[in-house]
Parts: C-alpha cells; structure tokens; sequence
C-alpha cells in the first residue's frame, strides 16, 4: 500500500524574530507612520544591507594580496585557454 505524503506549501517558511528595542530619531518615525511604512522591515532591510557591505569590505581585505597576487599570474601567463580561443 503507498504511503501518503504530505504537500508541501509553497509558502516560506517565517524566519525566526527576536524583539529588540530601538532608539529612533522622532522625527523620521513620525514620517514613516505617516507614510504607512513597516519600521521593522524598512530597518530589517537596512541592517541586511550594512551587513552585506560591511562583510564584502572585509572578504576584499583580507583576500587583498591574494587578489594581488592572481592579477600578476594573469598579467605574466594569461589565462587557462587563451592559446584556444578563437575569439
């Protein structure tokens, strides 16, 4: 007899949230408000965004000499297929 699955939801599943308190300036919640706009998504975004820069600013240092080093090979050898191409 086949065992019967369940459907999956096509719907994502929620991302956990934690409560966390804010100190905003009190003049730009005021125009949020006004403008209908979710603080919590519009600094959930923000945060994303800072954060994903902040992490790329720090891959690039550290991988910096490395990044260095790769443009010299290429610059001296060329890259793997160059002999090949017919472009």
């Amino acid at each position: 007899m086949p065992v019967a699955r369940k459907k999956r939801s096509a719907k994502p599943k929620a991302r956990r949230k934690a409560p966390t308190n804010l100190s905003l300036n009190v003049e730009l919640v005021r125009r949020a408000r006004a403008l209908q706009l979710n603080l919590s998504e519009v600094v959930e975004t923000a945060l994303e965004a800072a954060i994903r820069d902040r992490e790329q600013a720090t891959w690039l240092e550290e991988n910096q000499q490395a990044i260095r080093d790769y443009n010299e090979f290429v610059e001296k050898h060329g890259v793997f297929g160059d002999d090949l191409r017919q472009f």
